[in-house]
Parts: structure tokens; C-alpha cells; sequence
């Protein structure tokens, strides 16, 4: 695995929503660190869909139905929802 070299914003995610069963075991209130370099144990399908995203805000960017620091996302599986909230802050 690449090695995450620490620009950026830090990225923490945090599962918050799970309708039917996801495929990959993600479950209501599983957290990690997510990034550009690093998937953090997320599904590949949903890494995948989100990264365009992610790279957008962990460098700094935002688009206009963001609000601050604080972003939800939605796997691409609609039959078994995940949705995805991710928080940036500043690397101490």
C-alpha cells in the first residue's frame, strides 16, 4: 500500500447511515481515516465513487452544497444504502 505522505487535510469518516445489508460489512458508527492515499478499509466500489470528492476536500476545496468542514456521502449501491460523513481539519 502507498504510504500516506500527510498533505492536506486530515480526513475522518464515520458510517452513519446502513439500509439492507452492505456487502463489504460496513455497520452504523465504524470510524477511521480516509484520504487520497488511503481508502481506510472502505469498499473499493465506494471509494471509488466518492474519490473525486474526497481529493476536492482534503486539499482544500468545496463546492457549493457543502457547508464547512463537514461532508455526507452515499454509496453507489442503492439497494444497500451507506452513507458516509466525513469531517476535514487541519494536520497538527
Amino acid at each position: 500500500m502507498a504510504k500516506d505522505p500527510g498533505i492536506g487535510y486530515r480526513l475522518m469518516a464515520t458510517i452513519t447511515g446502513a439500509k439492507g445489508q452492505c456487502n463489504a460489512g460496513h455497520r452504523v458508527g465504524e470510524k477511521f481515516e480516509i484520504s487520497c492515499h488511503n481508502p481506510g478499509g472502505l469498499c473499493g466500489f465506494f471509494y471509488h465513487d466518492i474519490f473525486p470528492s474526497l481529493e476536492t476536500f482534503q486539499f482544500g476545496g468545496s463546492l457549493h452544497w457543502w457547508e464547512g468542514d463537514t461532508i455526507h456521502l452515499q454509496c453507489p449501491d442503492s439497494d444497500n444504502l451507506v452513507t458516509l460523513k466525513v469531517e476535514r481539519s487541519k494536520r497538527i
